[in-house]
């Protein structure tokens, strides 16, 4: 499969018109058709939808757009880090995933003073929940992440990091209730609210909590939590979430409450078992742990 067949392909999904595609690539409008018919029958699926004026893309053109763009990505990088390797200096691009959490001001100071040494090493930085970003992962998208525990002992090499995060409620600084010490299990029975998205997640705070799920007033479930903050600053939502949040976002008008009995997780730093880091991200991951102790 010809690399530059893959990138006509990517022009012609994201501009949704072939005659405008390949004005951009420089080439006739009939040489790039012939080209996307070639590389679907070297597939043997249908990648775009042609009975409409767009060129939209099918569900299995959806599923190689995202295979094919993390290829193009992998290439540029490899052949960027190869190139640099002549100046013997360590070099490359680290794409790093990392939750909102307390552990974000941490990895983001190595990052610095890993760049500080290492400057002709570059950093794409991800968020997102953790289900996301261990799709990422799991796709070759990104090469590490770090994650909310627990995670798949099978599946990932891992590195305890020295961040815990304390479950708890946010909600509005001048809610009453901003004012109690804790808030028990029986108190979230009570309460309309917004809880993580990850069954992982709920489940393992459900157990501490001895939950009974089935009784909680459930009103939303989010994996991100900067949208959500807006309904919790509405007063007519409490958050079940983690510290860290208020934290990162440092609003005066939420407060954090934890949870009695305390309830707390750890962070790690993971990457896939059975895969080859790249330079760069070896050196990256030696300087952690060597911050970790």
């Amino acid at each position: 499969m010809d690399t530059r067949v893959i990138k006509y392909f990517l022009a012609v999904a994201q501009i949704n018109n072939i005659t405008k595609a390949a004005k951009q690539l420089h080439i006739t409008q009939p040489t790039l058709s012939r080209q996307i018919m070639d590389l679907e029958k070297e597939l043997g699926v249908t990648l775009f939808d042609r009975r409409q004026r767009r060129m939209e893309l099918t569900q299995a053109g959806v599923v190689f757009q995202r295979r094919a763009t993390t290829l193009v990505q992998l290439l540029d990088q490899t052949k960027d880090e190869l190139h640099k390797q002549n100046y013997n200096e360590l070099s490359g691009t680290i794409n790093l995933e990392c939750v909102v959490s307390s552990v974000s001001p941490f990895t983001m100071n190595l990052i610095d003073q890993f760049q500080q040494q290492h400057p002709a090493v570059q950093f794409n930085i991800f968020d997102g929940d953790g289900d996301y970003l261990r799709r990422q992962l799991d796709e070759a998208a990104t090469e590490l992440a770090c994650l909310l525990e627990p995670v798949e002992a099978a599946k990932y090499n891992f590195l305890v990091l020295p961040s815990r995060e304390q479950w708890g409620i946010i909600l509005r600084a001048d809610d009453s209730l901003a004012q109690k010490p804790f808030f028990t299990r029986e108190d979230l029975y009570k309460l309309p609210l917004i809880i993580p998205h990850r069954n992982i997640i709920r489940d393992e705070v459900s157990d501490i909590l001895k939950l009974d799920q089935r009784k909680l007033n459930i009103r939303a479930s989010n994996t991100q939590p900067s949208n959500v903050m807006e309904l919790i600053r509405t007063g007519h939502y409490y958050g079940l979430g983690i510290k860290g949040v208020t934290d990162v976002f440092q609003d005066p008008k939420l407060a954090f409450v934890p949870f009695s009995p305390t309830t707390t997780t750890g962070h790690v730093l993971v990457w896939k078992k059975n895969r080859q880091l790249s330079s760069a991200a070896e050196h990256f991951l030696q300087f952690v742990a060597d911050h970790c102790h």
